[in-house]
């Protein structure tokens, strides 16, 4: 249920509270009065289009609020919070919606906010549908196509039909997608062959020189070992002979390793004189150590070390062999195996798509064995449920002042299966006894739609629904245009029949319907400053004898005529009949 809405320089509005409440409220007042930029107020809440131009006159912005109170259930309230509303105390979501002014120096930007929280425009769309139904002359216009007459029957079946079609919804969007995959797959067969192909051929060359991880590295720098062998030779031999000596020349050369030694002989004799000196000594003698490891891998080096041409050429051509790969299928011979991995998953894939082709069919003759069986069920529940909803739409006309009125809805086989089905709805209006049945799209007046639309409300409140089908909120925007007499009564009687189990709020400019209300609420205009403008204390519930005044203005265009209060009054005893 809605309990306030607060705008503020919207249109005439400058600032104004609405409380509303359960029940059946109404909302009037004269023409240009604000009753329109309540309703345009409420349809920003809802996530309706924002238009700068009703930004109020040198107004910087319109902001309007709303405060809903929702069980802790609720899809819609699900909804807040998944876009991270929060509740306030008292347990109620507020609603924000501001417009920016256009114009010089104006922005024209629009924004919402649920629950403290700034959300896209879409998410207040979101939660209308599960909040609001609302009902104006486009609704009327709406209520002509046979999509929308469609759904009203949908509505009437009851929630397993609604669980049918949702079924049936989704196995048709499943079918689609997996149409959409099995042509593709046709389509391109040629194109996967000739992919296939291409990677056959590269992984059998891959296969075949067969490169193993960092070989490539290894191969270079044996290249470069066997190129360079002789120059190693004498670099390692240097080496090595300055570590341990001549020992095969003449004379006793002084080796590396024979002057480390002496300088820890000297040192090892003074270090027991001195710690210092015993320290050093032990770092010369690992000096030592290391200089007897180094010569005696010096010395293992020279005897694998040789000048292998045979060796160098054959790792020249292995060398030939994987750069034939890395220049075309990656840098080195690390890429060129992610390549080799990567495509073989691809060709085992290209490979089952004959398999996945005859997957696809398979689930697709599946898809659309269910959907015929879906389809089918649905038929069923509208065809069962079309005579019903005629019968009742019918029975509610006859109150509505359309003596002999009927509705007929009609139930064919569509040319082709949709995604609702395989049914064509149409819904047709007998608008006397005696005249031809004619679609409501074609036949029907704005006073009988508002009527037929009525009736289907009140139809669809009575039927078989779950809490999650039906919004909790009802708006009528001149349900009663083109009406009057006892129409009009019966009209407003109804409304009132709709209100005992939802939040209705009619606006409307006949007595006879404001009577029935729980809640009158009258708009009116004040001036400042010569500029006409809605405050707070001009939009007030009426009650007693304000109610009287305001229906009799309605009734006569004078609140003071003795004889439209006397009518008012008569109209309030009327409404009370029954209630």
């Amino acid at each position: 249920m809605i309990e306030e809405i607060r705008i503020q320089n919207l249109g005439v509005i400058g600032r104004a509270q609405v409380q509303l409440g359960p029940g059946l409220t109404v909302l009037t007042g004269e023409t240009g009065a604000g009753k329109t930029m309540v309703l345009t107020a409420l349809s920003l809440l809802l996530g309706g289009k924002a238009d700068p131009a009703t930004v109020r006159t040198q107004a910087q912005a319109a902001a309007v609020e709303g405060r809903v109170v929702l069980p802790a259930d609720a899809p819609a309230l699900v909804r807040a919070e998944e876009a991270g509303a929060e509740l306030d105390d008292d347990g109620s979501l507020l609603l924000v919606r501001t417009v920016g002014a256009g114009g010089d120096g104006g922005s024209g930007r629009s924004r919402a906010f649920v629950g403290g929280r700034s959300v896209p425009q879409g998410v207040l769309g979101e939660l209308a549908q599960a909040l609001v139904t609302v009902h104006g002359q486009a609704d009327q216009a709406r209520l002509r196509s046979p999509a929308h007459q469609r759904e009203a029957l949908d509505a009437f079946v009851g929630p397993q039909h609604r669980d049918t079609l949702a079924r049936y919804r989704a196995a048709w969007a499943e079918r689609a997608r997996v149409d959409a995959e099995l042509t593709e797959l046709v389509e391109r067969a040629q194109d996967r062959s000739r992919e296939a192909e291409l990677l056959r051929l590269g992984l059998g060359e891959v296969e075949r020189v067969d490169p193993q991880p960092g070989e490539d590295v290894a191969l270079a720098e044996e290249a470069e070992r066997l190129a360079h062998a002789e120059d190693l030779r004498a670099a390692a031999s240097g080496a090595h002979a300055a570590l341990t000596g001549d020992e095969d020349g003449g004379t006793e050369a002084l080796s590396a390793a024979a002057v480390v030694e002496h300088a820890r002989r000297l040192l090892d004799q003074a270090g027991a004189h001195d710690p210092t000196l015993a320290a050093l000594a032990t770092r010369v003698a690992e000096a030592g150590y290391l200089l007897a490891d180094a010569s005696t891998e010096l010395g293992a080096y020279l005897e694998d070390l040789q000048a292998d041409p045979r060796r160098l050429e054959v790792v020249h051509q292995r060398r030939a062999e994987l750069g034939t790969l890395t220049r075309s299928y990656g840098a080195d011979v690390a890429e060129v195996l992610a390549w080799a991995a990567a495509s073989g998953l691809r060709l085992l894939e290209l490979e089952g798509g004959d398999q996945r082709i005859e997957e696809l069919r398979g689930t697709r003759d599946a898809l659309d064995a269910s959907i015929a069986e879906l389809a089918a069920e649905l038929t069923r529940g509208r065809a069962d449920a079309a005579q019903r909803l005629a019968d009742v739409v019918s029975q509610e006309l006859t109150g509505l002042a359309m003596a002999g009125a009927q509705l007929q809805v009609v139930v064919e086989p569509a040319d082709a299966p949709g995604p609702h089905g395989a049914d064509r709805v149409e819904m047709l209006l007998v608008p006397h006894a005696g005249a031809p049945a004619r679609p409501l799209g074609k036949g029907a007046s704005g006073g009988e739609l508002s009527r037929v639309m009525l009736a289907l409300e009140v139809a669809l409140a009575t039927a078989p629904h779950d809490d999650e089908a039906r919004p909790g909120t009802f708006v009528f925007d001149e349900v009663d245009a083109g009406v009057g007499g006892r129409a009009a009564i019966e009209i407003g009687r109804r409304l009132a029949e709709l209100a005992r189990g939802s939040q209705v709020l009619v606006v409307t400019h006949l007595a006879q319907v404001a009577a029935f209300a729980d809640r009158h609420l009258v708009v009116t205009k004040s001036t400042s400053d010569g500029v006409d403008v809605v405050t707070e204390s001009d939009v007030r519930p009426v009650d007693g004898e304000d109610r009287v005044r305001e229906l009799a203005r309605m009734l006569s265009g004078q609140d003071d005529s003795q004889a439209a209060r006397t009518h008012a009054a008569e109209l309030l005893e009327l409404s009370s009949v029954g209630r």
